[in-house]
């Protein structure tokens, strides 16, 4: 694979992420890009938010039900989706490997990951 050229843009849309644990959509990248960088388009936050996605920098988080969210971890760990305001978080699991291995016993094919999504309501929603 060629050597992917430097980006600040993209440098900055991959830092804006790990500052994050809500898991923007695009369009919330986008909006915040444009505070730093005026002249930024939307295709071009999507397109690096592709690349990244695919290189393997960030997650990308399909199937909420809505517009993809993005995350900066890309450490194995679960993810929480609120079914009342949509907001994507987060949850600090212990022993990921454990249920992986726990799942390829009666299974005789290889599992290498898992991705693990709970919805309900979130603290915030709770508490209004």
């Amino acid at each position: 694979m060629a050597t992917l050229k430097y980006s600040r843009q993209r440098e900055s849309i991959k830092e804006f992420l790990m500052t994050r644990k809500d898991h923007p959509t695009a369009d919330v990248v986008y909006e915040n890009m444009k505070k730093i960088y005026p002249n930024i388009s939307l295709g071009t936050v999507y397109r690096n938010l592709s690349l990244l996605s695919e290189i393997g920098e960030i997650q990308k988080l399909s199937n909420f039900g809505s517009a993809d969210h993005f995350d900066g971890c890309v450490e194995p760990h679960c993810h929480f989706m609120c079914t009342t305001c949509g907001d994507v978080l987060d949850l600090e699991t212990e022993g990921m490997d454990d249920l992986i291995e726990k799942a390829g016993r009666n299974f005789s094919g290889k599992i290498t990951a898992c991705d693990i999504r709970f919805f309900g309501t979130c603290p915030k929603c709770m508490n209004k």
